[in-house]
């Protein structure tokens, strides 16, 4: 829900405006675009070309001239004719001044971001200022331009033995127009306001609303599409982080030219043009940097990124003279279509994007072609060095209870950029259809589908619980769920019931609990169950698991142990970026194969376990928003990190063993630039005391013991080891270590693009007391195990092949024994 809303167009900054001239600036004599030229016309009308040299001048008046200007090159002016809005304007070069900046010991671009660089401190507001405060507003809309439509009624031909034969009317653009013309596709507005004091930055939302929406999308409204400060090692668009122009090593990165020099509040700055050294697609930033000529602060900036989404962002600041600092004032940002090879889906799918390989008339411009996001945020009441007080600093973003309630006096007060007739109706219009069309409760529905759930009244059907598989219970037909909010907003009600075809038996589980804390979501209840579970596996009660139709791994897993027992639970986020379960339970354990205990002389074939545990999450680089409904992780950051601590308690409630577990996890992953991932892994499990083999570590293996690779063929799992054959290693205490890397989609065929994903596996581990374990047979981990594999995934209709070797000192001897063979599947429910 995070990757939203995409588009169409290039530095548009006032859709307001009456008189628009576009064009295109080249040189004369190679033709190539020149990005980044001064376009001015009746004075106060200014515009910049993009990196393709393309513009669009908006002018209140009527537009009679404008004239073109690019360091180098002879400006010109171009006359406007009345019944042309598209101009190619070509500059021819000035060799007298090319001459003369060539002579340069040194590139003077390069002199001044020097400069910028070395002085950052000294004009980065959130180092020179103790604390400032100030209010926002934001108006982010999904919509195009109708002027830029060519909406007519087509007749379709086509070809045929006795020539061509009507088909059918095209009239697509010219109701796609009409639509436009009235309103926009989408629409939201929040105020904000933004605390920074001791480092720290929070936004708090005053008032929002969200046209279509009751209740808003908080992901959308949390989406951050640009850096809060120019000044940031790392500038962020649309959620990806690109070294910034003036980094410290930026000088490594990209490239600088002097364009020009522009007067910004009275103020000379330079225009100084940046683009990434390397050649590659969506290789980094490119624009242009406004450089005070005094300070050399940065009074404004323009990025771009162009690629399968043109995303630009504009940072324009204001010059404070009692602190000689240049404060942002106005952000703008957009996203146009790209060169998408796939159609691209917002919204839950109620905006698609198509892509651009159309079969019938590649050349022909659809709707998606026209439509772009265009987002812009005006800060106000801003106020410098005064006493601020940020209340709980954890949260980045907290959204008021009454902030969905405002008035139409708040937003009148507030709104710096005028609601016109099309914005209005873009209100009206979008809160009928989506009462009409049920937008969104199909929205609700639809988060809770990827979830796993089905709503049904105030009951979420569980789909994990319908029907499983395994080589203990057979067939597994069952179900369950958890009661939603329109039951109870403070109390939960969940259970399940099952029942195996093979071990001919039912399972149950039954559980209570209620909200003790809306800001901390404080959670307190209790369950029984009566269930089978497999053996030696290590799950964290924190995790949240990922929905899938299938999981894979259990099919082929036949060692179970039956627990029946009760658990008391308490469940919060009270302390800062965690999410932690503190649990209280006693269990009667039976194992379903051939196993027996040996301790002290007594001999178990089944026990009871009385124990407390800890599981706890944390995210100590995330960014988390605080909502009326709940906290939500907005920006997930790497790496994070998962604790569970679990101690047997003696002599309590019949607990026949003394022991304790500590869990680890790590997790760490990067993305780069061209799109590609890299995914790190840790694991690590200690146990001590007496430990039945029922909970002790098997670190998670996926192979069957069969004779040919070809019969060993099954669903390979998510991180799990495809060489390892079940219950082959056993361990009280073991580490592990799995990287991923993921490069970009192969096109092999036009419907053929499978992702292609490198994979290395490695484990160590030792069990403690193993004469205790009788009636099983397995191996230890003192060598290790080794694996390494190539994944082809979604080669075609999300269905992917991938392949394993195994080696080490616990390699086989036969090549075919150490090598695995696994299908992989991908389901794609397009929200």
């Amino acid at each position: 829900m995070k990757q939203t809303c995409l588009l169409f167009l290039f530095f548009t900054f006032s859709l307001q405006a009456q008189f628009q001239v576009n064009g295109i600036i080249k040189d004369a004599q190679t033709n190539k675009p020149l990005p980044f030229a001064k376009i001015i016309a009746n004075e106060n009308s200014t515009a910049i070309s993009d990196v393709d040299g393309k513009f669009s001048l908006l002018s209140p008046i009527k537009i009679a001239e404008f004239y073109v200007s690019y360091i180098g090159y002879t400006a010109l002016k171009v006359n406007v004719a009345n019944d042309k809005t598209f101009y190619t304007a070509l500059l021819s070069e000035k060799n007298n001044l090319l001459k003369e900046i060539f002579i340069s010991n040194e590139n003077p671009a390069l002199s001044v971001i020097r400069k910028v660089i070395a002085s950052k401190n000294n004009n980065n507001p959130q180092k020179k200022l103790n604390s400032f405060e100030f209010k926002s507003y934001n108006k982010l809309i999904v919509t195009a331009n109708p002027d830029s439509i060519e909406g007519r009624i087509d007749s379709v031909f086509v070809e045929n033995a006795i020539g061509k034969s009507f088909k059918k009317i095209d009239s697509s653009n010219f109701v796609f127009k009409k639509l436009i013309s009235k309103n926009h596709l989408f629409q939201t507005e929040k105020v904000s306001r933004f605390q920074f004091k001791d480092s720290k930055i929070k936004e708090t939302i005053l008032g929002t609303r969200m046209a279509g929406f009751k209740q808003p999308v908080y992901e959308i409204i949390g989406l951050n599409l640009q850096s809060f400060s120019i000044y940031d090692s790392s500038y962020e668009l649309f959620e990806t982080k690109y070294n910034s122009p003036i980094s410290d090593d930026a000088l490594k990165d990209y490239n600088y030219k002097l364009l020009d020099t522009v007067v910004i509040n009275g103020r000379n700055t330079n225009m100084i043009y940046f683009k990434n050294k390397k050649k590659r697609k969506a290789s980094g930033l490119e624009g242009v940097l406004y450089i005070d000529q005094l300070n050399f602060a940065v009074a404004k900036a323009v990025m771009r990124i162009k690629g399968v989404l043109d995303i630009s962002g504009v940072d324009e600041f204001e010059y404070v003279s009692k602190e000689d600092l240049w404060f942002p004032i106005q952000k703008t940002f957009k996203i146009v279509k790209g060169k998408n090879k796939e159609d691209i889906k917002i919204l839950g799918e109620s905006i698609t994007f198509s892509s651009d390989e159309i079969a019938d008339n590649p050349d022909k411009k659809g709707e998606s072609d026209y439509i772009y996001l265009l987002s812009k945020t005006n800060n106000y009441d801003i106020q410098y060095n005064v006493p601020v007080q940020i209340r709980k600093k954890a949260i980045t973003v907290e959204i008021k209870n009454d902030a969905i309630n405002k008035t139409e006096d708040f937003w009148k007060s507030n709104r710096k950029d005028s609601l016109d007739n099309r914005s209005q109706r873009t209100y009206i219009y979008l809160d009928s259809l989506s009462v009409k069309k049920r937008i969104e409760n199909r929205l609700i529905y639809g988060r809770k589908i990827i979830n796993g759930f089905v709503p049904i009244s105030f009951f979420d059907v569980d789909l994990r619980k319908i029907f499983t598989f395994n080589n203990y219970e057979g067939f597994r037909f069952g179900f369950g769920g958890i009661t939603n909010d329109r039951l109870s907003k403070t109390t939960r009600i969940e259970g399940y019931t099952a029942y195996g075809t093979k071990d001919d038996a039912c399972k149950f589980n039954l559980g209570l609990s209620t909200r003790i804390g809306n800001f901390s979501n404080t959670w307190i209840g209790a369950s029984y169950t009566d269930d089978v579970h497999e053996i030696a596996s290590t799950n964290y009660a924190i995790d949240k698991k990922a929905f899938k139709l299938y999981d894979p791994r259990p099919i082929n897993i036949s060692t179970f142990y039956n627990y029946v027992g009760w658990r008391a639970f308490l469940e919060t986020k009270i302390i800062p970026k965690t999410e932690s379960i503190w649990q209280l339970s006693r269990t009667i354990v039976e194992p379903k194969f051939d196993y027996i205990y040996a301790l002290n002389d007594k001999l178990y074939t089944n026990y009871t376990i009385t124990s407390a545990m800890v599981s706890l999450q944390w995210n100590p680089f995330s960014d988390y928003m605080q909502t009326p409904k709940g906290r939500i992780e907005i920006e997930k950051r790497f790496p994070k990190f998962t604790f569970q601590y679990t101690q047997s308690l003696t002599n309590l409630w019949g607990n026949n063993f003394n022991f304790g577990k500590i869990d680890l996890k790590a997790e760490y992953e990067k993305k780069y630039l061209n799109g590609q991932k890299t995914n790190f892994l840790l694991q690590a499990g200690y146990g001590f005391g007496d430990i039945p083999i029922t909970h002790l570590y098997n670190t998670s293996p996926n192979n069957i013991t069969k004779e040919t690779v070809l019969q060993r063929i099954t669903f390979s799992g998510r991180n799990s080891f495809e060489t390892m054959f079940f219950n082959e290693f056993i361990s009280s205490k073991f580490v592990s270590l799995q990287l991923k890397h993921g490069f970009n989609r192969l096109t092999l065929f036009k419907k053929v693009r499978p992702t292609l994903v490198l994979v290395s596996r490695m484990a160590w581990g030792n069990l403690d007391h193993p004469e205790q374990h009788v009636g099983v047979n397995y191996k230890t981990l003192n060598n290790g195990i080794f694996e390494s594999g190539i994944e082809l995934n979604q080669i075609y209709k999300g269905i992917g092949l991938t392949g394993f070797y195994r080696y080490g000192s616990n390699q086989f001897s036969k090549f075919e024994d150490n090598l695995a063979i696994k299908l992989s599947y991908t389901l794609n429910l397009g929200f």
